[in-house]
């Protein structure tokens, strides 16, 4: 297959002995810091379409294990993460069985959610629960406010112990201790927080970069600020 069929069309082409030519990306600003770690952040939502929790995942992956080194000078933290992982199908959830062995590991700090648009057998909506073998019982839908108020964690003036933390270098758009994270599908995206838009070409005739525009969608009607979404 041609590179126009995609990077992994591309990829299982490739014959033994042959190699392929590939290019970093920059890298990606989340609100004005390429960094995960060193952020103020203690309540993390991760909002995952389809193959979207890939990337997600390894976010979540890196938030613990930063939070388990601790220094003379530094405090251990605990970051809260709220995954919520939205499917077609039972068997079309990506890393089910390591989500769940991380909420196994951290009880007290990793929360999974699914959720199905077309469950195989049946559906209970607005109950948790569920798993490949049985009639689903979990939340059905692409996304609701109520899917929100239940499975991330809430905006960062909605916290009940609420302190005004000052901007950290690195970290000058928000002071807030909730960051949401959305990764799937343009559509996906644009459910949940609003499209994301491109700035004009390059002078190399390259895509300019993304932008994440005003936020707008579910996460707008459930009181989030701007500063507190990421559309990845």
């Amino acid at each position: 297959p041609s590179s126009s069929d995609g990077v992994g069309s591309y990829l299982c082409s490739l014959q033994p002995g042959q190699t392929m030519m590939a290019t970093l990306k920059p890298q990606r600003l989340i609100h004005g810091s390429p960094h995960i770690v060193g952020r103020q952040w203690t309540h993390v939502g991760l909002i995952a379409g389809g193959t979207g929790i890939a990337p997600l995942f390894q976010l979540a992956k890196i938030l613990l294990e930063e939070d388990e080194k601790t220094t003379t000078t530094t405090p251990k933290k605990k970051t809260s993460i709220h995954i919520l992982s939205i499917n077609r199908k039972q068997e079309d959830i990506l890393l089910k069985e390591e989500l769940d062995q991380l909420a196994q590991e951290y009880p007290d700090r990793v929360h999974v959610t699914y959720s199905l648009t077309d469950p195989t057998i049946g559906s209970t909506a607005n109950h948790k629960g569920g798993d490949d073998h049985k009639e689903w019982t979990g939340w059905t839908g692409r996304g609701s406010i109520d899917m929100v108020r239940a499975a991330l964690p809430p905006p960062h003036h909605h916290h009940p112990s609420v302190t005004t933390i000052p901007h950290e270098e690195g970290d000058p758009k928000s002071s807030s201790t909730t960051m949401i994270f959305v990764c799937g599908t343009d559509g996906f995206v644009e459910t949940w927080g609003g499209p994301i838009g491109r700035a004009p070409p390059l002078a190399n005739g390259k895509k300019g970069p993304k932008i994440q525009g005003p936020l707008v969608g579910l996460l707008k009607e459930a009181g989030y600020d701007e500063s507190e979404v990421f559309k990845y």
